[in-house]
């Protein structure tokens, strides 16, 4: 899949930034989605590890919300459009919904690390397609992304550990 591109002086071929944009933008929905959801964890999330747990989903809220700045700026600086309302997130995103019914801080961390290992998986093939379209800026943000991604898995993996 390609997307539509604006005119650039970028030397990459057209057809490479358009596969390259094509990758950016789902990860740009993918992102934005696990951002939201992280930010439903920190305001519905209810247990003895209450404030822990909300000021943690707090904090990775806000690396996500960065990191999808990041991505669609290079989608941009590509010659890319990006389509980054919450409603295309929505019919895009890779990621599971949040189910409503999951409040519990144990089960919302459990929740948060299936979307976040689903998430850094197709970082790191993103990471592959980059390299393979000789993209290596964009290779590197997504490396970026993936260790970002596993440092806080590992923070939620840490809490689910010690609730068993």
């Amino acid at each position: 899949m390609t997307a539509t591109l604006f005119h650039t002086h970028h030397d990459l071929p057209a057809k490479t930034r358009g596969q390259v944009v094509a990758i950016l933008n789902q990860h740009v929905a993918d992102t934005t989605d696990l951002f939201t959801q992280v930010k439903t964890a920190h305001w519905n999330v209810k247990g003895s590890n209450f404030i822990a747990l909300h000021e943690l989903f707090d904090k990775l809220a806000e690396e996500l919300e960065e990191h999808a700045d990041t991505l669609a700026e290079r989608a941009t600086a590509l010659g890319g459009y990006v389509p980054g309302s919450l409603r295309q997130a929505a019919t895009s995103t890779r990621l599971p919904d949040w189910p409503s019914d999951v409040t519990d801080g144990m089960a919302v961390v459990h929740a948060l690390v299936e979307r976040y290992a689903q998430l850094a998986k197709a970082t790191r093939a993103a990471i592959e397609a980059a390299t393979k379209h000789d993209d290596a800026g964009t290779a590197d943000l997504f490396t970026g992304l993936s260790r970002d991604l596993d440092k806080s898995m590992w923070f939620l993996e840490a809490h689910e550990q010690a609730g068993r």
